[in-house]
C-alpha cells in the first residue's frame, strides 16, 4: 500500500511540473507578445492617457521678388480641436450647433466628431483666425473644445503673378507654381511639444516637457520685379478683353543675362482665394503658359532662320529675292503669307515683307543639316531649365526624315513646335550679340541664419552667331518696326526691333484649322543696345483681322511704354508722332483712302469696305508713330450671341477659272470645292452659291466645268477615234484612239496647298 503511493506522488508532480512550465511558456509568449510586438503600440496608448502631444507648425518660407518684396508669406493661424471624451452628452449638440454655426462647417460633420468617444482628440479646422478663437473662446465650452497654434500661407499681392507663385495647400503643402516645384526648400520640418497631463487632460504643474523645436523652410528670391510684372499683367488683361481671346500670355527677359523679369498668363485668379470648387478652371488658370503650353510659332520664327542664314553665309545684305507667291515641292504648294506676291526684294524687304518664299529660299540654301545645327545650337528641342514649373520642350521633327518641303515650312515656323520661352531666349542670343544665356526665374535660396543655399548667376551657355551678324539682325528687326509688319510697336522716341507672327492651330481631327490662330510679337529696345526683350501671344483671338502686327504688337509696346519709364532708359531717336483720326460713322473704303493720306495702314475685311465703320483700334485721338496699322470694325462685322467674332468668308467668283485656280481662290476665302470628278476637266461653269454670299468658313462650294475649246476638240477628236476603233473591233475598219483622258488633262493636276503663316 505504501510502496504504490510513491509512484503516484511522481506521477502528480510531474503533471504539476509540466503545467507550471506550460503556465511559464505562455506567460512568456504573453509578454514576447507586449514587450515586442505590441510594445510601441501600448506605450503610445500610455502616453495618449497622461501626455499631450503638440505639433509645432514650421514656419513656411518666404517667396520674394528682385527687390524684396515679399510675394507669399506665412501667417499665425490656429487649429480648432475637440475632446470627445471631456464633452457632456447633453452638451453635445449645443456644441455642434454653435461650432458648425461658427467655422460654416456642416452640422453633422460637427456632430459625428463632437461625439466620437474612442477619440481622446479630434482636429476641426484648420487655418481659423484668432478673431474667430475668441469668439469661440467666449462661449466656454471648457476643456471639450481647445486650440493649437497653425500657420497659413498668405499673397500680399493677391491675382499677381499666380501661375508663377503659385498656391499651397490646407496642409501647407505647394500644389502649383513656385511653392510646389520649390517646396522642399520652402517647407522646413515640423516640431513636437510632449506635456504631461492629468486625467481632465489638463497640464501638470512641474511636469515634464519634451520640446523639438521646427525648422523654419528657406526663403526663395525671384528675378522677377513685381512693377514689369504689373505691366506686363495689365497690358495682358487689356489685349485678352480687345482681342476676346482663349488666352494671353506673355514674358519679360533680360537680352544680355537670360534673367526673366516679369511672367503671366491672362485670364489669372486670387492666389488667397483660388476658385478650388471648379478644378478643372483652376488648373487651366495655374500653368505658366508660356513655358508649359508647346505650339507652331509661325513668323516669329524667322528671327532663328535669319540669324543662321546671314552667320552661315548662305545670304548677305545684298541678297535678293523674287517672290511669286509661292513655291511648288513635287506636289506640294507652299504659299507666301496670303498668297501675296512680294515680286523683287532685297533681303531686308523681305523680312519686313514676312515673305514666306524668301525664307524657303534661305532654308534650302543651307540645307537640312546646317539649318538644324542652328536650330539646336538655340536651344529648341530641350528645356531651357528657366525653373518656371511644368516646362515642355516642343518638337523637332529628327533631321533624317525631313524632306525638302518640310525644310520650307520649317523655315517660316511651320512644323516646329516649342515654348513661349525657347522661342524668347533664342531670340536674346540673336540679338545681343550671339550669346545664349541660360534664362532663370531663381535668383536665391537662403536659410533664416542667413546661409545661402542656392545662388544663381547669369550663366552663358555657348555663342550661337557672331557679334557682327546679331548686328545685321538687330538692324532688320528694327527696319520690321519701322517699316514692315511690326509698325504698331513703334515708339516716340524709341527705336524698337521685333517680328511678328501669326500660326495656324490644329482643329480636333489633326487638320489645319483656318479659324483658330496665335498671334504673337517679339520686341526689343533700343534696337542698337537691347536691354529689354518682350514677348506676348494671344492664343485663338476671335476678331475679323488676325494678325501678330494688329493684336499682339500693341500690347508690347504699351509695355515697354511703362517700362522705359521705371527703368530710367532714355530715349535715343525722334520718331514723328501723329494724332490718330475718327474713322467712326464712315464707310470702311472712305476711312482707308483717309488713313492712307494721313500716313496710317488701314486693315479691314475686304467685303466691308461699303460698311459703316463702328469702332477702330488704336482708339480715335491717341498719338502713335506714322505708319501705325489702325483695325476697323464695322456694321457687317460678325458676332454670336456671347458677343465673340464669328468669322464669315466671302464666296468668290469661280466662274470661267480653271480648277487649279478655283482651288486657289476657295482656299484663300477659307472654302472648299468639290465636283463631279468625272467631269472635272475644262473651266467652271457654275458654283452652287452665287459670288459675294456670306458664308460659315468651310463651307462646300459645288462645281461644274465645261471643257474650253481646245479640250472640246480634243475630246470629239477622242470620241471619233474610240467611234471608228468601236467600228474596227466590228470588223467595219477604223484604227483605235488610245490617248484616252491624257489628251485632255492639261494643267489640272491637283497640287496640295500649304497654309501660310505670318
Amino acid at each position: 500500500m505504501a510502496a504504490s503511493a510513491v509512484p503516484k506522488l511522481k506521477r502528480k508532480l510531474i503533471v504539476m511540473l509540466a503545467i507550471l512550465c506550460l503556465l511559464f511558456f505562455l506567460l512568456a509568449l504573453r509578454l514576447t507578445q507586449v514587450m515586442i510586438f505590441q510594445g510601441a503600440e501600448l506605450q503610445e496608448k500610455a502616453m495618449s492617457q497622461w501626455t499631450r502631444r503638440t505639433q509645432l507648425t514650421a514656419q513656411r518660407g518666404r517667396i520674394m521678388d528682385r527687390t524684396g518684396l515679399v510675394l507669399a508669406q506665412s501667417g499665425t493661424s490656429y487649429r480648432v480641436l475637440v475632446n470627445p471624451q471631456w464633452i457632456n452628452k447633453d452638451e453635445r449638440v449645443r456644441i455642434s450647433i454653435e461650432l458648425s454655426d461658427i467655422l460654416g462647417l456642416d452640422y453633422d460633420y460637427v456632430l459625428e466628431r463632437v461625439s466620437n468617444t474612442n477619440r481622446q482628440q479630434v482636429q476641426l479646422k484648420r487655418k481659423v483666425s484668432a478673431e474667430t478663437v475668441a469668439q469661440i473662446t467666449a462661449l466656454q465650452f471648457g476643456s471639450g473644445v481647445s486650440f493649437s497654434t497653425d500657420m497659413k500661407r498668405y499673397y500680399p499681392f493677391g491675382q499677381l503673378f499666380a501661375q508663377l507663385v503659385g498656391f499651397s495647400g490646407v496642409d501647407g503643402e505647394g500644389q502649383t507654381g513656385i511653392e510646389a516645384e520649390l517646396n522642399s526648400y520652402l517647407a522646413g520640418e515640423n516640431g513636437l511639444l510632449v506635456t504631461e497631463t492629468d486625467r481632465k487632460n489638463q497640464p501638470i504643474k512641474d511636469g515634464k516637457e519634451q520640446y523639438i523645436a521646427p525648422v523654419n523652410g528657406y526663403d526663395v528670391t525671384l528675378t522677377v520685379d513685381s512693377v514689369p510684372q504689373s505691366y506686363l499683367e495689365k497690358a495682358l488683361e487689356e489685349c485678352y478683353q480687345v482681342n476676346r481671346a482663349s488666352t494671353a500670355s506673355g514674358i519679360i527677359m533680360n537680352p544680355k543675362t537670360g534673367e526673366i523679369l516679369a511672367e503671366a498668363t491672362y485670364p489669372s485668379f486670387d492666389l488667397n482665394n483660388p476658385p478650388r470648387d471648379d478644378v478643372t478652371s483652376l488648373m487651366s488658370m495655374s500653368r505658366s503658359r508660356i513655358a508649359t503650353d508647346t505650339f507652331e510659332p509661325g513668323s516669329i520664327f524667322k528671327i532663328v532662320t535669319l540669324a543662321a542664314a546671314l552667320d552661315s553665309g548662305a545670304v548677305t545684305m545684298d541678297t535678293t529675292f523674287d517672290c511669286e507667291g509661292y513655291k511648288t515641292f513635287r506636289l506640294e504648294r507652299v504659299r507666301c503669307a496670303n498668297g501675296k506676291k512680294h515680286g523683287h526684294q532685297t533681303l531686308t524687304q523681305a523680312v519686313e515683307n514676312s515673305c514666306n518664299c524668301a525664307f524657303m529660299e534661305m532654308a534650302a540654301a543651307m540645307g537640312v543639316d546646317t539649318l538644324y545645327d542652328y536650330i539646336y545650337a538655340f536651344g529648341f528641342d530641350e528645356e531651357t531649365g528657366c525653373g518656371i514649373p511644368g516646362e515642355d520642350t516642343g518638337e523637332v521633327t529628327h533631321r533624317k526624315y525631313i524632306r525638302e518641303s518640310d525644310l520650307a515650312r520649317i523655315s517660316f515656323g511651320q512644323s516646329i513646335t516649342m515654348t513661349g520661352v525657347q522661342i524668347a531666349s533664342a531670340a536674346c542670343a540673336a540679338i545681343n550679340g550671339g550669346i545664349l544665356y541660360q534664362p532663370y526665374i531663381v535668383s536665391s535660396i537662403v536659410a533664416t541664419d542667413g546661409t545661402v543655399i542656392e545662388e544663381n548667376q547669369p550663366t552663358e551657355l555657348r555663342r550661337v552667331i557672331r557679334a557682327e551678324t546679331s548686328e545685321k539682325v538687330r538692324a532688320i528687326l528694327q527696319s520690321v518696326v519701322d517699316n514692315g509688319s511690326g509698325s504698331n510697336a513703334k515708339m516716340e522716341g524709341y527705336t524698337v526691333g521685333g517680328k511678328t507672327g501669326t500660326a495656324q492651330k490644329y482643329d480636333e481631327n489633326g487638320a489645319v484649322s483656318r479659324t483658330r490662330l496665335i498671334a504673337s510679337f517679339i520686341g526689343f529696345l533700343p534696337a542698337d543696345d537691347p536691354e529689354l526683350l518682350c514677348l506676348i501671344t494671344v492664343d485663338e483671338p476671335q476678331i475679323p483681322v488676325v494678325y501678330g502686327s494688329t493684336v499682339a504688337a500693341p500690347f508690347v509696346k504699351k509695355t515697354f511704354t511703362d517700362l522705359v519709364q521705371y527703368y530710367g532708359i532714355l530715349p535715343n531717336t525722334q520718331n514723328t508722332t501723329k494724332e490718330v483720326p475718327n474713322m467712326i460713322g464712315r464707310t470702311g473704303a472712305m476711312a482707308q483712302d483717309i488713313l492712307e493720306s494721313e500716313g496710317f495702314e488701314a486693315l479691314m475685311a475686304e467685303s466691308e469696305e461699303e460698311a459703316t465703320v463702328v469702332t477702330q483700334i488704336p482708339a480715335p485721338g491717341e498719338m502713335v508713330p506714322r505708319g501705325t496699322i489702325v483695325v476697323l470694325y464695322t456694321t457687317m462685322t460678325t458676332f454670336n450671341d456671347e458677343g465673340v467674332y464669328k468669322e464669315m468668308s466671302t464666296v468668290p467668283d469661280l466662274i470661267g477659272e480653271r480648277r487649279q485656280n478655283a482651288f486657289d481662290k476657295a482656299t484663300d476665302a477659307g472654302l472648299t470645292i468639290n465636283y463631279d470628278r468625272s467631269a472635272c476637266w475644262g473651266i467652271v461653269e457654275t458654283q452652287s452659291i452665287p459670288e459675294g454670299t456670306r458664308v460659315e468658313p468651310g463651307t462646300e462650294i459645288f462645281l461644274t466645268f465645261v471643257p474650253h475649246e481646245k479640250q472640246l476638240k480634243d475630246i470629239k477628236s477622242w470620241q471619233a477615234g474610240e467611234t471608228e476603233s468601236e467600228g474596227a473591233n466590228d470588223g467595219t475598219g477604223g484604227n483605235a484612239n488610245t490617248t484616252g483622258d491624257a489628251g485632255f488633262a492639261g494643267n489640272n493636276s491637283d497640287v496640295q496647298d500649304v497654309p501660310n503663316q505670318n
